[in-house]
């Protein structure tokens, strides 16, 4: 064999983890690991998009609006309805809307301490 000792086909062949359609990696169950539990967090789900701007596409709103709920970390409850439904179609588990009452409710008792402790 004539190949140099340190050439690439000497190196083992490692296989590529398994990918979803949208090439993301994903976890031993099959499905993406960006979508594979529910969010912790109202900027978490958001993350579970590809962008700001297909959240606010499958939310229905401007993009500086979707950019703000991902910064404040709190969603509109006008547009909760559509965010539960895309969450469903994405296959997004545990948002409900018990699940974005329960993150406005955690947010507003945060800062009713902060104001408190000031």
């Amino acid at each position: 064999m004539n190949e140099h000792p340190a050439s690439i086909s000497a190196f083992p062949v490692i296989p590529a983890l398994p990918t979803s359609i949208s090439g993301l990696p994903t976890s031993i169950s099959g499905l993406p690991t960006s979508i594979s539990g529910p969010p912790m967090s109202i900027s978490g789900l958001i993350d579970r998009w590809q962008s700001i701007g297909a959240f606010a596409a499958d939310v229905g709103c401007g993009y500086e609006a979707a950019r703000q709920m991902r910064r404040r970390g709190r969603i509109a409850p006008q547009h909760w309805p559509h965010v539960v439904a895309a969450c469903r179609r994405l296959g997004i588990a545990g948002v409900s809307y018990e699940w974005l009452a329960a993150r406005t409710a955690a947010r507003q008792g945060a800062a009713a301490m902060q104001g408190e402790a000031a």
